[in-house]
């Protein structure tokens, strides 16, 4: 028996890495049970194309994992989002700016509102839910200045991000916006993982008072991660901009809590200090696939996946509180 097979064999996952193999296992299974039920949910495209139709629901996504992981919560996302695509639109169709002065001053704006909030949250000592969810009401109430109605988008440079696919190879293909949000992925992964800056965000989640005595640059990490979630907001809605070609000022209604659902059932926990980037794409994949498997259906309203959506919520802060017992 060689030293690699003993090692194989001795490996124990740690608590903290249940969670996402929880959602891993999730993934896999109801990816299995799709196959088996219906030949054509085994195509390599249908993984493909649930990147393609939640790319903009990644990026956002992982804008909020940075917030949770301190321990706070972000409720403006799909508002700010909304915000994101309702002015890229009118900037496009009625100011006749240019799509590359366009797409900086929404991220910018996404970024500013992100930044503000994370000043209110810290100088005035208020909790982020009511900070945030004054700025959800901002957000969205800015949309209905721009426009009460829908806006179409004839841009060339959005046309082209939505209709043109990038061949993989054996018939598979994805979107400009998957491409784009699986570098916001890696960016991600490698500032939480490998930088001091990913460190202080795990440490301010852990316990603010320890960050604090150690040191550590505390409000200007939980300054810069509603920065960072507004930045990601804003990004997403011009993902979304570029799958819909349109701007709704109803638009990423409930992004939030989808945005939430996937940190969470990707094992990040919501008091702070643990969880993964990659827990939060398996998290994402997870709401996607089941979307898919209720549409593959064919005879089950849409709403039983916000039914199963919230079961599995259920079941994974149930085990997160488990696991948290247990480290004790």
């Amino acid at each position: 028996m060689t030293a690699l097979s003993v090692r194989v064999r001795s490996y124990r996952p740690q608590r903290r890495h249940l969670p996402v193999l929880g959602a891993l296992a999730v993934l896999v299974g109801a990816y299995g049970f799709g196959a088996v039920r219906y030949p054509a949910f085994g195509s390599g495209q249908v993984v493909l194309d649930i990147f393609i139709d939640h790319a903009f629901l990644l990026v956002v996504a992982v804008g909020a994992t940075f917030v949770i992981l301190t321990g706070g919560i972000d409720l403006s996302v799909g508002s700010v989002a909304a915000l994101s695509t309702m002015a890229s639109a009118d900037l496009l169709q009625h100011r006749g700016w240019p799509a590359y002065a366009v797409i900086p001053m929404v991220l910018v704006l996404g970024a500013a509102l992100g930044c503000a909030m994370g000043l209110v949250i810290h100088h005035f000592e208020i909790q982020p839910f009511i900070v945030t969810l004054a700025g959800m009401f901002l957000a969205r109430g800015l949309c209905y200045t721009i426009s009460t109605e829908s806006i179409s988008i004839t841009d060339d440079t959005y046309t082209t991000m939505a209709q043109t696919p990038i061949p993989l190879g054996a018939g598979l293909h994805v979107s400009p916006s998957v491409v784009i949000a699986l570098v916001v992925v890696a960016i991600a992964g490698h500032v939480l993982h490998f930088t001091r800056f990913g460190r202080t965000v795990y440490a301010v989640g852990g316990s603010e008072r320890s960050a604090l005595l150690m040191g550590l640059t505390v409000a200007r990490t939980k300054v810069a991660v509603y920065t960072i979630s507004g930045l990601c907001s804003a990004l997403g809605g011009v993902l979304m901009a570029f799958y819909t070609l349109s701007a709704d000022p109803l638009g990423a209604v409930g992004m939030e809590l989808d945005a939430i659902a996937a940190v969470v059932i990707g094992g990040t926990i919501l008091t702070g200090g643990s969880g993964y980037v990659l827990g939060t794409v398996l998290g994402v994949l997870v709401l996607g696939i089941i979307q898919t498997l209720i549409t593959f259906d064919g005879t089950l309203s849409s709403w039983w996946t916000r039914i199963v959506i919230g079961a599995l919520l259920f079941v994974f802060i149930a085990l997160q509180r488990l696991i948290a017992r247990r480290s004790r």
